[in-house]
């Protein structure tokens, strides 16, 4: 695939979402217990991590490949809206209902409620068939973006499969995930993971927030350790750090009206990974990255980034 600024040759690029969810967004005045409480109208979105990765990177005009699993009348539902958002790829059928999160946003304080569910439970051919379209899908030269949290049913090894089905092929697997899923990927090896500062605390044990030189620390071990290469570390409004062999990052989060969280970590691991899979400088994507992750933000609901928001804070960043 070429990119569009010129001849270069453009890495692929496949994400997986072992449960994806149809985020359904609205709005109400106040939350209060026990009241009835009218919400505005409705969003719908095809969310779930790798996903929302999918369709940053789209918004960034770049392209992936897509896998994840549907059931149910949800998972119908969820089909139409991918379609509409334009995410190609895989989808593997399951029995059961696909997943739906509920996203409130207060309208008087600017909180904003949200409510996750657990998933389907798969059965060992459905999650085994996931297994396979990746096998079959296999970005050679590029990038596996394996996201989000593993539905009931998938063994806690599961991304550590995926670490040992690119042993010694020229892929890339990027780990966005959390709690023993997580540590068993990096028990294998792994290019890349990209943890909240919660996510590194509890990998570092700690039991608390870490403080940035620990952070600093605790990502280098996992460097050192051979686990990730690189651990791309996401702050919140305190920006982000990316720390490899021969290099520790650190960028600063722009200030902009938060209008929800809800994507804001997909579409700066979008923007990281697209620019690298374009041969752009790791400093240059990380740029990019808090820049997505920043216009994802300013976007309410579950929109994702538009280009030209992300163009504009990057500028902002070289200043």
């Amino acid at each position: 695939m070429s990119d569009d600024r010129g001849s270069h040759v453009v890495a692929p690029i496949v994400t997986l979402t072992m449960n994806p969810a149809l985020d359904v967004t609205s709005s109400v005045d106040r939350v209060v217990a026990e009241h009835k409480l009218r919400c505005g109208p409705a969003r719908f979105d095809p969310g779930g991590g790798g996903v929302n990765v999918s369709r940053a990177i789209r918004n960034l005009g770049g392209s992936s490949e897509a896998i994840y699993p549907l059931g149910g009348p949800s998972g119908e539902a969820y089909r139409v809206f991918a379609n509409a958002a334009g995410v190609i790829g895989s989808v593997i059928s399951i029995t059961g209902n696909t997943r739906e999160s509920f996203t409130v946003d207060e309208t008087s304080t600017g909180d904003q409620y949200r409510f996750v569910m657990p998933g389907p439970t798969l059965g060992d051919d459905e999650w085994g068939a996931c297994l396979d379209a990746v096998a079959h899908n296999l970005p050679h030269g590029g990038y596996l973006v394996a996201s989000g949290s593993l539905p009931p049913g998938v063994p806690e090894g599961f991304y550590a499969a995926l670490a040992r089905m690119v042993v010694g092929r020229d892929i890339r697997l990027v780990v966005d995930a959390a709690g023993r899923p997580l540590v068993k990927a990096l028990a294998e090896g792994v290019f890349m993971i990209k943890p909240s500062r919660d996510e590194l605390a509890e990998l570092a044990g700690t039991g608390r927030e870490l403080k940035p030189e620990e952070q600093i620390d605790v990502a280098q071990r996992l460097v050192d350790g051979g686990r990730a290469q690189v651990v791309a570390l996401t702050l919140g409004s305190a920006g982000a750090l990316l720390v490899q062999a021969d290099a520790t990052l650190r960028l600063p989060a722009p200030k902009v009206k938060v209008a929800s969280a809800v994507g804001a970590g997909d579409a700066f691991l979008a923007g990281l990974i697209l620019r690298l899979a374009e041969g752009q400088p790791i400093a240059d994507a990380f740029r990019t990255a808090v820049a997505a992750g920043c216009a994802t933000a300013m976007m309410p609901g579950t929109i994702m980034c538009r280009a030209e928001d992300v163009a504009a804070i990057e500028r902002e960043l070289r200043t």
